[in-house]
């Protein structure tokens, strides 16, 4: 008998991609039609987003960043079969992740009743498995069974985002790499400060998450041989034998995998099952009924460019793609850089005159270059998780305030936020969006662009360019869409 994959594979070293996919069971087509079919005049998705990121495979959605009754109830009255409200709870403690989460359902709760319009949560987080995790999905659980929604039945995870190859294949969840399929227990992401892990068998994940509370073998694994061999009626069943919020693990490879399972969804909801679901980006387009679309093209963009000739872009990650990105992005040229040096940002008596320095700088750049405005990249670290999340906030605080003084002086062209806390932190502080649409993507599937619908920002593209996607030149190409607008 073989071992199995993980077995022979040296920690760290990718797995060539035929080794994990070839001979899986024929794909099941589902378009995208058929699922918004099947969902139409039925409950809202509603998806609570740890980063703006999530919005990168849709088009067409609502985004809020504010969850006041007013703005969630403005969102459910949109023609729009679901809408994210970004809760940026990737960057806050454990505790004041949860608040934030009541915060939310406490609104909602209220706002559908008003317009007598029911939903479902999606707690979207990280394809690479960062995150509060079980956290979030467990406060989401107590809350609506406190507001008299019923108990939780089932939590599905499904962290899959099939443009960035981050694929889940027998309930074991990949990345890919220049050099092939990586586990992800064997990334880089996987040694986060704050949201480490080992395992990258998901129902090992689970159990290790939550220190044992969730053995693995308790969790549902719903492979693709079910999605693929059985079909949505399959699949429903499985889902409706979930009770008293056992957790469920779901195999995806492609967009139809995540389709078959949408109808799956939307049967068992039907009759009767409340699920929660904990989910990567690709997720939210099969739920809701839409397909990929293609990146959006200069003729599309041109009407959207702000006042200035040219546009300003944030960089708050660290990951070493987006110092790749970086240094891709200087070689094509074009651009004027400002470094805010993270040993000044700590430094009380000196933070205040480097972040006006940068700003002044960056705003006089913007007649003759895009202007890049970057972390130094030797990532600071604290004495403990809570002590490194604390950096992060005070690092990106300052970075806001630099786009939020630039964007009072000189309105760009376009926003560009390179990393998930920095692209949160810049929509909501540095240029008030409280409300807007994700009209689509500068690359296929990653890079969300944003239309502020009201506040400073307003007739300002803003776009969403997490800090773990794409290649080496991503940086480099989006922005080379935006300058042909």
């Amino acid at each position: 008998m073989s071992l199995p994959l993980h077995a022979r594979t040296r920690p760290g070293t990718p797995v060539p991609e035929h080794e994990v996919l070839d001979g899986l069971p024929p794909v099941r087509e589902v378009s995208a039609d058929e699922v918004a079919a099947r969902i139409a005049r039925g409950p809202r998705l509603v998806v609570l987003d740890d980063d703006p990121t999530g919005t990168q495979t849709v088009a067409g959605v609502p985004v809020l960043t504010s969850w006041t009754v007013d703005d969630l109830r403005w969102a459910l009255r949109q023609d729009s079969s679901a809408f994210f409200v970004l809760t940026n709870t990737r960057s806050l403690s454990p505790e004041d992740a949860a608040v934030r989460n009541r915060e939310v359902v406490r609104a909602l709760h209220e706002a559908s009743a008003a317009e007598g319009t029911g939903y479902v949560l999606a707690s979207r987080s990280d394809s690479t498995l960062r995150g509060h995790f079980p956290l979030e999905t467990d406060v989401l659980a107590q809350e609506l069974a406190r507001l008299g929604a019923g108990p939780v039945d089932g939590v599905v995870l499904v962290p899959a985002y099939i443009e960035a190859g981050r694929l889940t294949v027998d309930s074991r969840h990949w990345m890919r790499t220049s050099g092939g399929l990586l586990p992800v227990g064997e990334s880089e992401f996987a040694r986060d400060a704050t949201f480490g892990y080992r395992s990258s068998s998901l129902p090992e994940w689970v159990e290790e998450k939550t220190a044992g509370r969730v053995a693995a073998d308790e969790v549902l694994r719903i492979t693709l041989d079910d999605l693929r061999g059985g079909g949505s009626a399959h699949v429903a069943a499985l889902l409706l034998s979930l009770h008293r919020g056992r957790t469920a693990v779901v195999d995806a490879v492609c967009d139809d995998d995540l389709r078959v399972l949408a109808l799956a969804l939307a049967e068992a909801e039907q009759q009767g099952s409340r699920l929660l679901y904990r989910v990567g980006p690709s997720f939210v387009r099969a739920r809701a009924g839409q397909t990929a679309r293609a990146p959006l093209t200069p003729a599309q963009l041109r009407p959207l460019r702000g006042d200035a000739p040219h546009g300003l872009i944030a960089v708050g990650s660290h990951v070493s793609l987006t110092t790749r990105q970086l240094d891709r992005l200087r070689e094509r040229g074009s651009i004027a850089e400002y470094e805010l040096d993270v040993t000044l940002l700590l430094d009380t008596e000196r933070r205040e005159a480097h972040i006006a320095e940068v700003a002044a700088a960056a705003a006089g750049a913007l007649e003759s270059a895009d202007a890049v405005i970057r972390t130094s990249r030797t990532l600071v670290t604290g004495v403990d998780a809570d002590d490194s999340l604390a950096i992060s906030r005070r690092v990106s605080a300052a970075l806001v305030e630099v786009v939020r003084r630039v964007n009072a002086s000189r309105r760009p062209a376009f926003v560009v936020a390179k990393g998930g806390i920095t692209s949160s932190d810049t929509a909501t502080h540095g240029l008030g969006i409280r409300r807007a649409w994700a009209r689509g993507t500068l690359l296929p599937g990653i890079v969300s662009l944003w239309e502020p619908v009201d506040g400073p920002a307003a007739g300002i593209p803003y776009i969403v360019f997490a800090g773990n996607v794409g290649g080496d030149e991503a940086l480099a190409d989006a922005l080379d869409l935006l300058r042909s607008a």
